[in-house]
């Protein structure tokens, strides 16, 4: 078994749960509100600035040039397209881009482990929180992918950004980068890798939930 599947294994309801989770179910079909999914974006969107870091961070810390290139191309998809995406979509759905949303307690959450990863000078750290980030979604939109160009575009082309070809290989690349470093962790390095996966994984799913529920305060 691949390491990236035993992880993944590890945190197999959570996983489920985010990669199944009804509101994706309903950005899919179509029936998801444009309230709850301009609510979505606004704090999806909060994570871009902690998400280049951290991907920043890992190309620094690459073991290789070889190694470090598709991050590096990957950072010009996050800060040009998706970025662009963002600010199209919050703005189409009557919210201000230029304004930042409040951070959700899971929003801010998922920012600090974000930080810490890309603050922990470890590679395998690193990876385990983009590999659960990147991951998760394309397990979640591939199956709506023939979907996305019937959809209003704030729907369609977030699940178009998270399928198909390209970002596969994207997914493909950051297994790969986690299953070959893990082989060359101790025991300790491995179980605080198995910790964070499990948090990142665990953190979505409150994330997918919150998203669901309207980020309703308590």
């Amino acid at each position: 078994m691949r390491p990236t599947d035993h992880l993944k294994d590890l945190s197999a309801d959570d996983w489920i749960a985010v990669t199944r989770h009804p509101f994706t179910e309903a950005l899919a079909d179509g029936t998801l509100s444009e309230g709850a999914m301009l609510r979505y974006l606004e704090q999806d969107h909060l994570f871009l600035a902690g998400f280049v870091r951290l991907l920043a961070s890992a190309v620094a810390h690459a073991p290789s040039l070889p190694d470090a290139i598709p991050a590096a191309q990957f950072l010009g998809l996050i800060t040009g397209p998706e970025n662009t995406y963002f600010l199209r979509a919050i703005a189409a759905l009557g919210g201000d881009p230029d304004t930042p949303a409040t951070p959700a307690p899971v929003t801010a959450e998922f920012q600090a482990l974000m930080a810490q990863a890309a603050e922990s000078k470890r590679y395998e750290q690193m990876l385990a929180v983009l590999v659960v980030a990147e991951w998760s979604y394309l397990d979640w939109a591939t199956p709506y992918a023939d979907r996305a160009d019937d959809l209003p575009f704030w729907f369609g082309e977030w699940i178009a950004l998270h399928s198909g070809g390209g970002f596969e290989g994207v997914v493909a690349y950051l297994r790969d980068q986690l299953d070959s470093v893990w082989h060359r962790l101790d025991e300790p390095e491995r179980r605080a890798v198995e910790a964070t996966l499990g948090l990142a994984v665990a953190l979505e799913r409150r994330f997918f939930d919150a998203a669901q529920d309207g980020f309703a305060q308590p």
